[in-house]
């Protein structure tokens, strides 16, 4: 197995080219990036990204109302990021995509980031340098809908009272021409204060013409705190990219979905391009006209209001399967209760599946029954990578029962392959002591039910999504699984 270095995850999308679409489809894309200098050895990578999975998903709870403002999560390790690239004016912007987070915002020049070195330098979005606002970029006005969604919902009348609107035009609603106020908005890691324009965003189809979206709305910011790197938010808000599209075609923006390529941390793969899909498509039709055979058709569950935070994809978990034993999940798990506190969120930006601790603690010791009574635990390697169990496996080939995640939902079962729970790779030791092959269970402990009051009960990675079309179904209010070669699902979609 080749020595995964520095694996730096970005996924390029490219409006620019390589695209096809549909009148109520569009497909794109999503190429690896990678870094061959950050990571120095396995165990580096894998710690750096479960720390950074954990740190997304606490911070989620931790930093709860500590403001007036929505706190929201940014992917907080290059290492696990996923990254789409439009232009503007036509100038090139890269963008973290986040389904958890509602808001599409980049930095502008002049653009000052505190306390980012060492943020962006390994990837290269660092080298990009921060667009100009285009000469037919317009503030949002106070008055909008916009600017009070960026503002968690503060009336108009008190945002244009901020802009400096006369008081008698507050009340004649005659605002228009007073510019939405900056506002702040806060990740885990960072902040930014941004102020909302609008401008045109093209994008090239496959024919002569061009898709025209019109009056997108962004936040342009010149001052940042710990956030080199701008984000597109995918989230339910009427600010994220997909809300936007929907305004303009209803087909296009009532779904997307992402099949993410197997890659456990090869750098040395050679990796095709992995398909964003934005709208609706009848993958079963394709493949049937184009290889005469069917595909896994898509297991749904229910996505779940949460109003403490209402940007989350989240769902409802019954519990998971090791083997041929189900261990039910804890009952804040099914659903969300009023203080947004529950269920599981799909996420796109955090790289392991997080788990309560009672339901990761009764997957892990039924895992140790299995696994554990005829393999050496790896407690060094535990130690090095965050992760647990580890096991040593020198000279077998490790049984490692199979792993299911039910859903709410009638039939709502999705079983992953061994690949995305358990990652096997060849340890170096000291440098003095013999190579031994290990293999670590990729789910983590997120913490006690009372930790996790206030937020999500558990998310899904997107280590855990890997071979897997995600569908966010935003018309039926649903989430679905369906296994595919992701590698191969671009040139399938890309034949006539």
């Amino acid at each position: 197995m080749a020595t995964p270095y520095s694996l730096l995850l970005c996924f390029s999308l490219c409006f620019s080219h390589f695209f096809i679409s549909t009148s109520q489809t569009l497909f794109l894309p999503l190429t690896h990036s990678l870094s061959k200098t950050q990571f120095t050895s396995t165990h580096h990578l894998i710690k750096s990204t479960s720390n950074s999975s954990i740190t997304r998903f606490r911070r989620r709870h931790h930093q709860k109302n500590t403001h007036n403002h929505r706190q929201v999560s940014l992917p907080l390790s290059p290492g696990s990021d996923y990254t789409l690239s439009f232009t503007l004016d036509s100038q090139p912007i890269s963008l973290y995509l986040d389904t958890g987070s509602d808001l599409v915002w980049f930095p502008c020049q002049p653009f000052e980031c505190i306390l980012c070195e060492g943020k962006a330098e390994n990837t290269s979005l660092a080298s990009t340098p921060p667009p100009k606002l285009s000469k037919t970029a317009t503030p949002v006005s106070c008055k909008s809908s916009a600017c009070s969604a960026a503002h968690s919902n503060l009336p108009s009348s008190d945002l244009c009272a901020i802009s400096n609107c006369p008081i008698e035009s507050i009340e004649t609603s005659e605002c228009q021409k007073h510019s939405c106020p900056q506002f702040y908005y806060a990740y885990g890691d960072g902040s930014l204060i941004a102020s909302l324009y609008r401008d045109s965003i093209s994008l090239p189809l496959s024919n002569p013409t061009n898709l025209i979206v019109n009056n997108f709305t962004f936040g342009c910011a010149h001052t940042a705190l710990a956030e080199p790197i701008g984000v597109a938010g995918f989230g339910r808000g009427v600010l994220s990219l997909p809300a936007q599209l929907a305004t303009l075609s209803p087909q296009l923006g009532n779904q997307f979905s992402y099949c993410l390529v197997s890659h456990s941390f090869d750098s040395d793969r050679l990796r095709r391009p992995s398909p964003l899909i934005l709208g609706r498509y009848d993958h079963d039709e394709k493949e049937r006209r184009v290889n005469g055979v069917n595909k896994p058709r898509f297991v749904y569950t229910s996505m779940l209001d949460n109003l403490e935070h209402p940007y989350f994809y989240c769902v409802g978990l019954e519990g998971i399967s090791i083997g041929r034993k189900k261990i039910p999940a804890p009952g804040f798990l099914r659903k969300v209760d009023g203080e947004g506190s529950g269920g599981l969120v799909v996420d796109s930006g955090t790289t392991f599946t997080m788990l309560p601790a009672s339901l990761y603690g009764s997957v892990v010791a039924e895992f140790e029954n299995r696994v554990g009574r005829v393999n050496e635990r790896a407690r060094v390697i535990e130690e090095d990578t965050g992760l647990s169990p580890c096991y040593y496996f020198d000279n077998n080939v490790v049984n490692v029962p199979s792993v299911v995640l039910h859903f709410v939902g009638n039939g709502s079962s999705v079983v992953l392959p061994r690949r995305n729970y358990f990652y096997e790779f060849l340890d170096g030791g000291d440098g003095k002591g013999k190579k031994r092959k290990v293999g670590c269970l990729m789910l983590m402990n997120g913490g006690d039910e009372a930790e996790l009051s206030g937020g999500p009960g558990a998310t899904l990675g997107n280590y855990q999504q890997q071979g897997f079309e995600v569908v966010y179904d935003l018309e039926n209010k649903r989430v679905g699984f369906a296994r595919r070669q992701c590698a191969s699902l671009w040139e399938t979609l890309n034949q006539d």
